[in-house]
């Protein structure tokens, strides 16, 4: 049933695309500021009461409905309701428009349209970027969005509470960013314990993205870049995405200050030292790096699939 449900649910999403602001997101939105409002007094106990409070009033009633429509053998409602989650926290094309519109703008040569387009889609200022600039940040942005709003999903899904887990998921990487992001939150106390649950909730699924990645792509250059570069990112996860990614396919990721050389200090005695590496191996983002993303990406999800149908044969049969 998990296969099918996460295959359906990629086949509804591939004919009728859910936009990123579809009234149920908004909702959920809504309810995590009304939460931030209620509960923010500057400490993080109170963040850690909003969130369990935001994650009991979503997750309990999609886990009950679950397990009442499989204790009462209730099979095909209890599929189209995996379906119907599944299709509800999958964003596969959540914000592809936005990179398909950039790589025609690009092979076009308009790149003050591709410039406007990154602008919209990462809500940063991107006055004066040339064309390479741009290619790397929507790569890097296609590979985050990807891992967050798929691969992340996948994972969670197989969980025993499969719906329940995954809407779990989804919902912890919105508290991460609603609730440290914005202007008025960041640094506060309020928004720690949902920055660090969602660090523990994603840290299987973010290595396994990375593995992904490296066994459909380049696969010693995406571990040399994982092992070595990953750790030059603020954000220990988007640099296991960005390091593996960009190394799978042979393109330097990261900004010039995470690419940097990192100054190291030796005297005459020491003998046996290892030298960082200087930089990320690969070339230079260019147009062509959108394509190869793309291939990426869709070798990645065929991956995840092959092994969910392997998984779920075995269960089947098994049983």
């Amino acid at each position: 049933m998990t296969f099918l449900s996460i295959l359906c649910a990629l086949l509804i999403e591939q004919m009728k695309p859910l936009r990123a602001d579809n009234p149920i997101y908004a909702e959920i939105k809504s309810l995590a500021l009304r939460m931030e409002t209620w509960f923010n007094a500057g400490h993080s106990t109170h963040g850690r009461m909003g969130w369990f409070l935001m994650m009991a009033i979503l997750m309990v009633p999609t886990a009950v409905i679950y397990w009442t429509l499989r204790h009462y053998e209730l099979t095909y409602a209890a599929f189209a309701w995996n379906v119907l989650i599944v299709y509800l926290t999958l964003g596969f094309r959540h914000y592809s428009h936005y990179f398909t519109s950039i790589q025609l703008a690009l092979n076009a040569g308009d790149e003050a349209a591709a410039r406007a387009l990154l602008a919209e889609w990462t809500r940063q200022d991107t006055v004066g970027m040339e064309a390479s600039e741009i290619t790397r940040l929507a790569v890097e942005k296609s590979l985050i969005t990807t891992h967050r709003n798929v691969f992340g999903v996948f994972f969670w899904f197989l969980m025993p509470a499969g719906p329940a887990c995954a809407v779990m998921y989804r919902v912890s990487e919105h508290l991460a960013r609603a609730w440290n992001e914005p202007e008025h939150m960041r640094n506060e106390a309020f928004g720690q314990f949902a920055a660090r649950a969602y660090y523990w909730i994603d840290w299987i699924p973010v290595r396994l993205t990375a593995v992904a990645f490296a066994v459909v792509g380049n696969f010693e250059d995406a571990i040399y870049a994982w092992r070595n570069f990953a750790h030059r990112w603020s954000n220990e996860a988007v640099g296991i995405i960005l390091s593996a990614g960009g190394g799978a396919m042979g393109v330097r990721l990261g900004s010039p200050v995470e690419n940097a050389v990192k100054a190291q200090f030796v005297d005459a005695t020491t003998v046996d030292v290892e030298i960082e590496p200087d930089v990320m191996p690969g070339d230079e983002p260019s147009i062509r790096a959108l394509q190869s993303t793309v291939g990426l990406v869709w070798r990645a999800l065929l991956l995840w699939m092959m092994l969910l149908l392997l998984l779920s044969s075995a269960v089947w049969f098994g049983g």
